[in-house]
Parts: C-alpha cells; sequence; structure tokens
C-alpha cells in the first residue's frame, strides 16, 4: 500500500507543480474535460489520498513486523 500510496501522491504533485508551468501531463488530460475546479479537486484528492494510503500501509508493516 505503500508504493500505491506513494505513487498517487507524486502524481497528484507533479500534476499541480505542471498545472502551475501550464503544462498538463497525458495521463491526467481527462480531468480537465470537467473544468478547472474540478481538476483541482481530482489533484488535491489524489495527494490525500496518497498520503492515507502511504500512512495506513505504513502502519500495516509495523505491526506485522512485530
Amino acid at each position: 500500500m505503500t508504493k500505491i500510496g506513494s505513487f498517487l501522491f507524486l502524481i497528484g504533485v507533479f500534476a499541480i507543480i505542471l498545472d502551475f508551468l501550464g503544462r498538463v501531463p497525458k495521463i491526467l488530460f481527462w480531468i480537465y474535460n470537467w473544468g478547472d475546479t474540478m481538476a483541482w479537486v481530482i489533484k488535491i484528492a489524489l495527494v490525500v489520498l496518497g498520503v492515507a494510503l502511504f500512512f495506513m500501509g505504513n502502519k500495516k508493516e509495523v505491526t506485522s513486523k512485530e
């Protein structure tokens, strides 16, 4: 879960940074079909979901190692 969480977090942050530079990653181009507000909601959701999965997976790994 930590790998998936890290991937989602990095994709979200990458999309936010590229948006400020005026570029759009091809994999996330579809989110702009619903407008800028919804694109921001999706990008922020990717970051939040990525962080949540990372910490949930990290907690699970720590408890299973003991």
